[in-house]
């Protein structure tokens, strides 16, 4: 997101470069998160959560249940994924549940062995 970029302390002239190229190819991102790795995905604006799932494995895409999501801004405020969920911010969204610039999302998928979680 623009604010998470900000933040980083890149240097301001890239910062430019990569928010007008964001911006111009109608680009967004999703970080998901695992014990080992965080990981940024890029996905067009308005996509719907599966084919966001679909980005890290097709079998997500096909087999997607749910999303669970909150917000960069309200996991930076609150300091952790438990104080998120304390304060309400933390939502389960469905099929039809547009990614939105920022998100951290947590796939809950059936990929033929049970139940899932994609946290890649």
């Amino acid at each position: 997101s623009e604010k998470a970029i900000k933040e980083s302390g890149a240097p301001s002239a890239l910062e430019k470069i990569i928010l007008a190229g964001y911006r111009a190819l109608q680009l967004c991102y999703f970080f998901t998160c695992g014990k080992d790795e965080v990981k940024a995905w890029t996905v067009q604006v308005g996509t719907k959560a599966p084919h966001a799932a679909g980005r890290i494995h097709t079998d997500f895409e096909k087999g997607f249940i749910m999303a669970e999501v909150m917000k960069y801004e309200d996991f930076k405020e609150y300091g952790s994924e438990n104080a998120v969920k304390a304060e309400g911010k933390y939502r389960q969204q469905g099929k039809n549940y547009t990614v939105e610039d920022g998100d951290i999302i947590y796939f809950k998928a059936n990929t033929g062995g049970g139940l899932n979680a994609a946290k890649k």
